[in-house]
Protein backbone atom coordinates (compact mmCIF):
# COMPACT_ATOMS: atom_id res chain seq x y z
CA UNK A 1 0.00 0.00 0.00
CA UNK A 2 1.70 3.01 -1.30
CA UNK A 3 0.78 6.38 1.27
CA UNK A 4 0.83 9.83 0.99
CA UNK A 5 1.04 11.75 4.00
CA UNK A 6 0.79 15.71 3.73
CA UNK A 7 2.04 18.50 6.54
CA UNK A 8 -0.53 21.66 5.07
CA UNK A 9 0.97 25.00 5.45
CA UNK A 10 0.03 28.37 3.53
CA UNK A 11 3.92 28.96 2.67
CA UNK A 12 5.27 25.42 3.03
CA UNK A 13 3.14 22.16 2.74
CA UNK A 14 5.16 19.22 3.32
CA UNK A 15 4.44 15.76 1.71
CA UNK A 16 6.30 12.31 2.19
CA UNK A 17 5.37 9.11 0.49
CA UNK A 18 5.86 5.67 1.80
CA UNK A 19 5.19 2.21 0.89
CA UNK A 20 3.53 -0.59 3.33
CA UNK A 21 4.25 -4.10 2.59
CA UNK A 22 3.36 -6.39 5.24
CA UNK A 23 4.95 -4.52 8.44
CA UNK A 24 7.87 -3.39 6.07
CA UNK A 25 7.84 0.96 5.39
CA UNK A 26 9.85 2.03 2.72
CA UNK A 27 10.50 5.45 1.83
CA UNK A 28 9.28 6.74 -1.74
CA UNK A 29 9.89 10.35 -1.82
CA UNK A 30 8.87 13.53 0.09
CA UNK A 31 9.32 17.31 -0.14
CA UNK A 32 7.73 20.33 -0.18
CA UNK A 33 5.77 22.67 -2.18
CA UNK A 34 7.18 26.39 -1.38
CA UNK A 35 3.79 29.28 -1.89
CA UNK A 36 7.12 31.58 -2.74
CA UNK A 37 8.42 33.58 -6.11
CA UNK A 38 11.56 34.02 -6.85
CA UNK A 39 14.52 34.81 -3.71
CA UNK A 40 11.44 33.95 -0.88
CA UNK A 41 9.40 36.67 -1.94
CA UNK A 42 5.62 35.21 -0.80
CA UNK A 43 2.62 36.08 -3.07
CA UNK A 44 -0.02 37.42 -1.21
CA UNK A 45 -2.86 36.41 -3.36
CA UNK A 46 -4.71 33.93 -1.56
CA UNK A 47 -6.61 32.25 -4.23
CA UNK A 48 -3.15 31.64 -6.28
CA UNK A 49 -1.21 30.63 -3.03
CA UNK A 50 -4.32 27.86 -2.55
CA UNK A 51 -4.05 26.50 -6.37
CA UNK A 52 -0.10 26.27 -6.03
CA UNK A 53 -0.73 23.75 -3.08
CA UNK A 54 -3.88 21.75 -5.16
CA UNK A 55 -1.80 21.91 -7.84
CA UNK A 56 1.65 20.78 -6.63
CA UNK A 57 -0.43 17.98 -4.98
CA UNK A 58 -1.85 17.12 -7.85
CA UNK A 59 1.57 16.21 -9.67
CA UNK A 60 2.90 14.42 -6.53
CA UNK A 61 -0.41 12.24 -6.68
CA UNK A 62 0.33 11.42 -10.63
CA UNK A 63 3.86 11.29 -10.31
CA UNK A 64 3.27 8.72 -7.09
CA UNK A 65 0.52 7.05 -7.39
CA UNK A 66 -0.59 7.12 -3.60
CA UNK A 67 -3.40 4.31 -2.76
CA UNK A 68 -4.02 6.67 0.48
CA UNK A 69 -3.72 10.54 2.00
CA UNK A 70 -3.12 11.00 5.58
CA UNK A 71 -3.01 14.54 6.21
CA UNK A 72 -2.71 16.33 9.85
CA UNK A 73 -5.59 18.24 11.31
CA UNK A 74 -5.54 21.94 12.05
CA UNK A 75 -4.59 22.95 15.84
CA UNK A 76 -6.49 26.00 17.07
CA UNK A 77 -3.89 28.64 16.89
CA UNK A 78 -3.29 32.22 19.19
CA UNK A 79 -4.14 34.04 16.08
CA UNK A 80 -7.84 32.91 14.45
CA UNK A 81 -6.45 34.68 11.02
CA UNK A 82 -3.41 32.07 11.09
CA UNK A 83 -5.74 29.46 11.64
CA UNK A 84 -8.43 29.97 9.05
CA UNK A 85 -5.47 30.53 6.58
CA UNK A 86 -4.06 27.32 7.74
CA UNK A 87 -7.27 25.57 7.32
CA UNK A 88 -7.65 26.92 3.63
CA UNK A 89 -4.41 25.24 2.86
CA UNK A 90 -5.45 22.14 4.29
CA UNK A 91 -8.67 22.19 2.50
CA UNK A 92 -6.82 22.75 -0.80
CA UNK A 93 -4.89 19.77 -0.02
CA UNK A 94 -7.29 17.30 0.81
CA UNK A 95 -9.34 18.81 -2.31
CA UNK A 96 -6.38 17.52 -4.29
CA UNK A 97 -6.76 13.96 -2.95
CA UNK A 98 -10.77 13.84 -3.14
CA UNK A 99 -10.10 14.64 -6.95
CA UNK A 100 -8.44 11.83 -7.55
CA UNK A 101 -10.95 9.61 -5.44
CA UNK A 102 -8.27 8.96 -2.75
CA UNK A 103 -9.52 8.03 0.82
CA UNK A 104 -8.13 10.72 3.36
CA UNK A 105 -7.66 9.92 6.70
CA UNK A 106 -7.01 12.72 8.99
CA UNK A 107 -4.99 13.10 12.47
CA UNK A 108 -3.63 15.34 14.99
CA UNK A 109 -0.22 16.72 15.56
CA UNK A 110 -0.56 14.39 19.16
CA UNK A 111 -1.44 11.64 17.32
CA UNK A 112 0.98 11.70 14.94
CA UNK A 113 3.60 12.32 17.68
CA UNK A 114 2.67 9.47 19.65
CA UNK A 115 2.68 7.20 16.80
CA UNK A 116 6.05 7.69 15.29
CA UNK A 117 7.90 9.14 18.77
CA UNK A 118 5.72 7.49 21.37
CA UNK A 119 6.01 10.28 23.11
CA UNK A 120 2.46 12.70 21.91
CA UNK A 121 4.29 16.06 23.31
CA UNK A 122 7.64 15.36 21.78
CA UNK A 123 10.06 18.05 19.56
CA UNK A 124 10.68 18.17 15.76
CA UNK A 125 14.02 17.04 16.25
CA UNK A 126 12.90 13.99 17.65
CA UNK A 127 10.57 13.58 15.06
CA UNK A 128 13.14 13.91 12.64
CA UNK A 129 15.41 11.87 13.89
CA UNK A 130 12.34 9.02 14.15
CA UNK A 131 11.24 9.37 10.93
CA UNK A 132 15.08 8.87 9.31
CA UNK A 133 15.46 5.69 11.58
CA UNK A 134 11.99 4.17 10.91
CA UNK A 135 12.47 4.91 6.99
CA UNK A 136 16.32 4.10 7.05
CA UNK A 137 16.97 7.25 5.44
CA UNK A 138 20.72 8.47 4.98
CA UNK A 139 20.25 12.25 6.30
CA UNK A 140 17.30 13.77 8.58
CA UNK A 141 14.90 14.63 6.45
CA UNK A 142 13.68 18.53 6.67
CA UNK A 143 10.92 19.40 9.36
CA UNK A 144 8.05 19.61 6.47
CA UNK A 145 8.94 17.33 4.84
CA UNK A 146 9.41 14.89 8.19
CA UNK A 147 5.80 15.53 9.77
CA UNK A 148 4.27 15.16 6.43
CA UNK A 149 6.08 11.41 6.59
CA UNK A 150 5.45 11.24 9.81
CA UNK A 151 1.90 11.59 9.41
CA UNK A 152 1.85 8.45 6.47
CA UNK A 153 3.82 6.47 9.01
CA UNK A 154 1.20 7.16 11.35
CA UNK A 155 -0.98 5.98 9.21
CA UNK A 156 0.60 2.75 8.14
CA UNK A 157 0.51 2.04 11.79
CA UNK A 158 -3.29 2.25 11.67
CA UNK A 159 -3.26 5.75 12.94
CA UNK A 160 -1.78 3.83 16.29
CA UNK A 161 1.91 2.89 16.00
CA UNK A 162 4.72 2.06 18.14
CA UNK A 163 3.49 4.59 21.33
CA UNK A 164 0.35 3.06 21.51
CA UNK A 165 -0.14 0.80 24.23
CA UNK A 166 -3.42 -1.88 24.88
CA UNK A 167 -5.74 -0.49 27.30
CA UNK A 168 -8.81 -3.06 26.71
CA UNK A 169 -9.63 -4.52 30.33
CA UNK A 170 -7.60 -1.80 32.14
CA UNK A 171 -8.63 1.43 33.69
CA UNK A 172 -6.95 4.66 32.10
CA UNK A 173 -6.86 8.02 34.05
CA UNK A 174 -4.97 10.96 32.84
CA UNK A 175 -3.39 8.42 30.42
CA UNK A 176 -1.85 6.34 32.60
CA UNK A 177 -3.59 2.76 33.33
CA UNK A 178 -4.76 2.45 36.79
Amino acid sequence: MRILGIDPGLRLTGFGVIEKTGEKLSYIASGTIKTTQGKGAEIEDLPSRLKIILDGLAEVIATYAPEQVAIEKVFVNVNPQSTLLLGQARGAAICAAVIQNLPVAEYTALQVKQSVVGNGHAAKEQVQEMVKRLLKLPGVPKPDSADALACAICHAHGGQGLGRLATAGFRVRGGRLV
